[in-house]
């Protein structure tokens, strides 16, 4: 049986953790506290002697692949991006949480419908605690999940602050815990690719209270970009602009930053690689593949979102929000949402393309 100690050998130092949290959460459900993350995210001991050696925080990890048929299994999965049941162009009808979204406040709609129609008693996103900072939160009203629109980057992830940095990452699956103590037992998970594997993990292998998650909405994902105080003033003298100037910034086939005065600058994001996180190199799923449903900006227009539905309970709660509190792109001839799903299948296989290559140059 594998352990937590072969996680750090064959995940942590090489540098593929994704700070997903999975890991965390679960032993300390389970064990008492037997593993912490640090003030980088990084999963540690916090305590090795109440380590039972179970084997399940290595099983769980996205980067361990001894799960990987049974969780493809799980949700139909099939090449090259997934399972793909429809795709639309839509946007929340609410003005004020337009106002608020990066790109078409979506997710914002569809948790908004499921908590009024009493399918869910809370979900799990994130808020913004500072200027650009965001840390996961656990929404049980309406006001809170309004309060968490605006997801900055890829309408993903949102920002922590992690000593003097900021980051393009929520280590969201740790609200698990304040789920369950509160005694919910339906609730929504926003997350990243890694996340949303994540759970799938513990699904695939009946893990409580994985159970309660009814609802998985991933989030589009280049990766997750430090923005330290170098990588800021990089930022400024590449683009013309001052940081204090910068009313948001969005991740879409380009970095765009998005001015108070309204001017939006476009930057090629190959460009940044240097903020991309180290683990991020190595990761080939861009549209959150083992999700019910996912969303990003990519392939529509300012303002709108692409979804991918795939699986049943996806399609059920989009076509549920639909002209409700969401509302999809009149096109007859489906000409934009089949573009926007080949922009997805190719972003997809040109990042599966580069994690591949960059594995092998390791091995080699």
């Amino acid at each position: 049986m594998k352990t937590f100690q072969n996680l750090v050998e064959e995940v942590h130092k090489p540098g593929y953790c994704h700070h997903c949290g999975g890991c965390v959460t679960f032993c300390t459900a389970i064990n008492y506290g037997a593993l912490e993350q640090n003030d980088q995210g990084t999963p540690q001991f916090s305590d090795q002697s109440k380590c039972i050696e179970c084997g399940l925080c290595y099983t769980i990890c996205p980067e361990i692949d001894e799960l990987e048929l049974d969780t493809q299994n799980l949700v139909s999965w099939v090449p090259p991006i997934g399972r793909v049941l429809e795709t639309h162009i839509a946007r929340a009808i609410d003005p004020n949480i337009l106002d608020r979204a990066t790109d078409g406040g979506v997710v914002t709609g569809i948790l908004l419908q499921l908590l009024d129609r009493g399918h869910i008693d809370g979900a799990i996103v994130t808020h913004q605690t500072g200027p650009f900072m965001r840390e996961p939160c656990l929404a049980t009203t309406a006001d809170e999940i309004k309060a968490a629109a605006g997801f900055y980057f890829d309408s993903s992830h949102g920002m922590k602050h992690l000593g003097k940095d900021y980051s393009t990452y929520s280590p969201s699956v740790q609200e698990f815990r304040p789920m369950i103590q509160k005694g919910l037992r339906r609730v929504a998970m926003v997350g990243t690719p890694c996340q949303i594997k994540a759970i799938r993990r513990m699904e695939a292998l009946s893990i409580v209270p994985s159970d309660t998650i009814k609802y998985t909405l991933g989030l589009f994902c280049s990766g997750n970009f430090m923005f330290g105080e170098a990588e800021r003033k990089k930022i400024e003298d590449m683009a013309g602009f001052a940081w204090e100037d910068m009313k948001k910034v969005n991740v879409k086939e380009n970095l765009i930053i998005h001015l108070k005065s309204g001017k939006m600058i476009t930057l090629p994001l190959n460009e940044f690689d240097f903020m991309k996180r180290y683990a991020c190199q190595f990761c080939s799923d861009y549209s959150a593949e083992f999700a019910d449903i996912s969303f990003g900006g990519i392939g529509a227009d300012e303002g709108w979102t692409t979804v991918i539905t795939r699986t049943p309970s996806g399609r059920k709660i989009f076509a549920d929000a639909r002209k409700k509190t969401i509302e999809v792109l009149d096109d007859a001839s489906h000409e934009q949402e089949n573009a926007a799903l080949k922009i997805i299948t190719q972003k997809t296989q040109s990042k599966q393309a580069q994690a591949k290559l960059r594995r092998d140059n390791i091995k080699h």
